[in-house]
């Protein structure tokens, strides 16, 4: 059996040696204008740590029962791995299954992959570049190359007859670095500080009210919670004091999608929080980021038009199935591929719903309905409802929306299972639109219940462990890693 754990020190050694070199020779440079030797280049002095896996072809296939964790056909497996603290536990779940499941030989070197520049300074960094501009930096230093960063492994582009080895992950290290640069970008908080549990919603107050539940739950005595991270700050136990009055008029306005994380026990088992905003634009962009951390699920709770007419004000909405009309993503996942409910987060979410709002079944189904949401890029689609009355009735929908189709299918591209509670807010096909007064009674009164079923559902589905990963989202030609 590997030493996993000197496997992973290995791993981070090489990362943090080559962040050391980077950074010292951009300050030789900035200040005496000496450039990098393209020799200790060439020998990876810049280099992201490979992590590499030999199977032995004359080994026995096991026959695992996990949908991940699963080494196709013998040979050589490898992957450049960015940021390996941040990783770890993850890591380490990986390679414990494959050591254990598999005769195989695990060794860490240097990548052909450098890390860029802009990845090793830091906003307020002591290392300052005296205004050198990014084009000279360019010319010495490795840099954010875009044809070294793409999704070929995750969408099934991957051309073996170019490489030596076998994708080991879906994300690999440049990937992984331009997106955990991105989400600080968008979201405002530390990378570091994302939880494996997130929930995706299209309205702020959500977000207030999540900052409730979330104070309330870190003043609980005995509380498996041990902070909340914001943008622009972070409250541990004992700070709660003014905590929603000083996060509601924060700095959460300057970040394009803000995220609120109440930090678990193991620093990753808590809840994030993202306030995606309107439309799929901005859905597809958080999940293309959010996914290189791994993380165990994703839920979409937000609000949505209710198209059936036994539908009232503050009924909920299920999706078992997408009518795909958002076409952020047509290039590459055709609508025309199916976008499979997940067993697990569909039981989830309907026992979150039952013991949230102490219902019955009976009583719950008449007011949580299951079925086909549509997902639109168009905001005032009730003025083309004509065009698409059609296409609507065959599909069978019960409601609208603009992002749960679009997270739906990035949890599918890059396997992350993924469901959706919505909450009809209007019914603008039945003469009941969202306007001011209605919608803000609305509001206030579904909007605690809703967040609180996501909640719970998250606590479900913790439970499940390894089951949650459904072969549903892996192919038949899958990189071993989750």
């Amino acid at each position: 059996m590997p030493d996993i754990e000197t496997i992973l020190d290995e791993l981070e050694t090489i990362f943090d040696r080559s962040v050391l070199n980077l950074r010292r020779a951009l300050a030789d440079y900035v200040r005496d204008g000496i450039k990098p030797e393209p020799q200790a280049r060439a020998d990876g002095c810049f280099a992201y740590p490979e992590l590499r896996i030999d199977y032995d072809p004359d080994s026995p296939p096991p026959l695992p029962a996990r949908a991940f964790a699963r080494l196709n056909q013998p040979g050589i497996y490898a992957a450049s791995i960015a940021r390996p603290k941040l990783f770890r536990d993850y890591l380490r779940t990986q390679l414990k299954h494959l050591a254990a499941d598999y005769d195989v030989r695990i060794s860490v070197g240097r990548s052909a992959s450098e890390i860029p520049y802009p990845y090793v300074l830091d906003a307020g960094d002591d290392l300052k570049l005296g205004g050198i501009q990014s084009a000279e930096l360019g010319r010495w230093f490795p840099t954010t190359e875009l044809v070294h960063i793409g999704d070929e492994i995750a969408d099934g582009d991957w051309d073996m007859s170019r490489h030596s080895a076998r994708p080991l992950a879906l994300f690999d290290g440049p990937r992984t670095d331009f997106s955990l640069a991105r989400l600080r970008h968008y979201t405002g908080t530390p990378t570091e500080h994302f939880q494996r549990f997130v929930l995706f919603t299209n309205y702020v107050r959500y977000v207030d009210e999540f900052v409730r539940f979330a104070a309330d739950a870190l003043r609980q005595e005995g509380s498996r919670y041990q902070a909340l991270s914001v943008p622009g700050g972070r409250y541990e136990r004992g700070m709660l004091e003014n905590a929603e009055a000083e996060i509601a008029s924060g700095s959460w306005r300057r970040y394009q999608m803000p995220a609120y994380h109440l930090i678990g026990p193991n620093g990753d088992d808590g809840i994030t929080l993202v306030n995606i905003g309107v439309g799929p634009s901005n859905a597809k962009t958080i999940c293309d980021h959010i996914a290189v951390l791994r993380p165990e699920v994703w839920l979409m709770i937000g609000h949505c038009g209710g198209l059936r007419p036994s539908q009232t004000i503050g009924d909920y909405v299920l999706a078992h199935a997408y009518l795909r009309d958002d076409h952020v993503l047509d290039g590459i996942l055709p609508v025309e591929i199916p976008i499979p409910a997940i067993a697990e987060v569909q039981t989830a979410l309907f026992n979150a719903a039952a013991k949230v709002t102490g219902e019955d079944e009976d009583s719950l189904k008449k007011r949580l309905r299951t079925g086909t949401v549509v997902t639109t890029d168009d905001r005032n689609w009730e003025l083309r409802y004509t065009a698409s009355a059609l296409r609507f009735n065959q599909s069978r929908a019960v409601a609208i929306d603009m992002e749960s189709a679009t997270v739906a299918a990035q949890g599918y591209r890059f396997r992350v299972p993924y469901g959706t509670l919505l909450c009809v807010s209007d019914k603008p096909l039945h003469g009941e639109l969202k306007l001011p007064g209605q919608a803000n009674a609305f509001y206030e009164r579904a909007i605690s219940q809703h967040l609180r079923i996501g909640i719970e559902t998250l606590a479900l589905l913790r439970e499940e462990g390894d089951a949650l990963h459904s072969r549903k989202l892996r192919s038949f030609d899958e990189p071993p890693f989750r």
